[in-house]
Parts: C-alpha cells; structure tokens; sequence
C-alpha cells in the first residue's frame, strides 16, 4: 500500500513539473535570449529539452519508478501481475492526468499568452496513424533498452532521449509529436477540448493501442531474457 502511495504522488508530481518544464524552456529560448524559432534557438531547445528528460529520468530513478506518461506505466503493467495494472489504470495514470490538469491551469493563470498546447494540423486518421506510429517506436526502442542494457543508466537514457526528441520533431508539424496522453489532457481540459472525438481518437486510443501492440509484438520476436540465460547455462553444461 504504500508503494502504490508513493508512486501515485510521485506521478502526480512528476506530470506538474512536466507541462511546467516544457513552458519554461519555451519562455527561456523565446523571450529570456530572445532567439524565437531561429535556428539557434531551436538547438538550444533541443539541447534543453535532453537535458530535461535527463533529470526526469533521475527523479524515476529516484522515486524508484515514478513516471509522468501514462504509456510509460501502461508498458510496464502489462507485463506484470493483475494488481499491478489495476494500480496503474485506476490510480497512476489518473494521477498523472489530474497532475498535468492543475499543472497547466496554474501556467494559463500565470503565462496566459505562451501556452496552448499540441495541436492537430491534419485530418484525425492521419493524427492517429501519426501518434500511433511514433508511440510505437518509442515503446519498442525503450523495451529494447530495458533487455540489451538493463543497468547502465546513462546510456539508457541518452539513446531514449535522442530516440523520442527525433520523433517528437518527426511528428510536431502534424500532431505535435506528443506520445504522452496525459500531457495533452492538461491542455485539452484548460481548453474544454478533452471529449472531442480528435483528443480521445488520436492522443488516447491511438498511443494505447500502439503502446499494447508494441509490447506484444516485442513479446513475439524477442525470447525474454530469462529463457536466453538459461539457454547459455544449457549450452555451457553440453
């Protein structure tokens, strides 16, 4: 009981800092050094921004697996007991949603001309398709580091930080290249836009689906590590 306790508030926590991160590295870039959308200004954000999910990261390692994305947790209960998935969909990612809400509320009150939040720019199937491929890839390349370099955390989150920011960019002219449910939540609500047909279908359904097809199709082509373990044992001992 309390574990769960602590993750939830750390994910409550971690989803504020998150919405309010990404603001204070566009008023930093746009309105501290004044460089808007020039080309340095962008690398300097991008810089930023790995930087950012660097010490997000810390803090997960830190609060021993607190999460501001709900597809991260979602990955990870789907993998494990049934307890542990009804903490995640009942209690987790609800945290992070309400954390992502007061976090945003508190920037459009405090910063009402910077924020807005992701925004569609193309048809809602082609959003979907958009956010589903790039929630995809992101899940496959995340599992895939968890199995090939389980302990080495610098590295893990180097390549998981250069992989989501080249998709982040991929797709933030189409959808904003979100891949995180409830942050776009946080800018929905302010907005009144949460039950449109376009937020749920391509900012919920669409990364949910990606994230569970990622997962079992990682399950499918990859022999889980514990069966490579003692497939060596066994060749050791022949």
């Amino acid at each position: 009981m309390a574990v769960g306790i602590r993750l939830i508030v750390s994910d409550f926590i971690m989803s504020f800092m998150w919405v309010w991160s990404g603001v204070l590295n566009k008023i930093f870039v746009n309105k501290v050094l004044g460089l808007g959308h020039e080309t340095k200004g962008e690398v300097i954000k991008c810089a930023l921004s790995i930087i950012n999910m660097f010490f997000f990261a810390y803090l997960g390692k830190v609060t021993k697996g607190g999460a501001y994305n709900p597809l991260t947790v979602l990955s990870g209960a789907i993998s494990g007991d049934f307890s542990r998935f009804l903490l995640t969909v009942g209690a987790r990612i609800p945290a992070q949603v309400i954390g992502s809400i007061t976090g945003v509320r508190l920037i459009m009150d405090t910063f009402p001309e910077i924020g807005h939040g992701p925004r569609l720019n193309v048809e809602i199937h082609h959003g979907a398709l958009t956010e589903g491929l790039l929630t995809f890839a992101i899940v496959t390349i995340s599992l895939g580091l968890a199995r090939n370099i389980p302990g080495s955390f610098y590295m893990k989150t180097w390549i998981s930080s250069v992989s989501k920011l080249a998709l982040h960019i991929l797709g933030s002219d189409l959808t904003g290249g979100c891949m995180n449910p409830a942050s776009v939540m946080g800018w929905a609500f302010a907005h009144g836009d949460h039950i449109t047909k376009e937020h749920i279908l391509v900012y919920w359904l669409a990364p949910i689906e990606a994230t569970l097809l990622a997962v079992w199709t990682f399950r499918l082509l990859v022999q889980p590590l514990k069966e490579d373990k003692a497939n060596m044992k066994t060749q050791k001992s022949d």
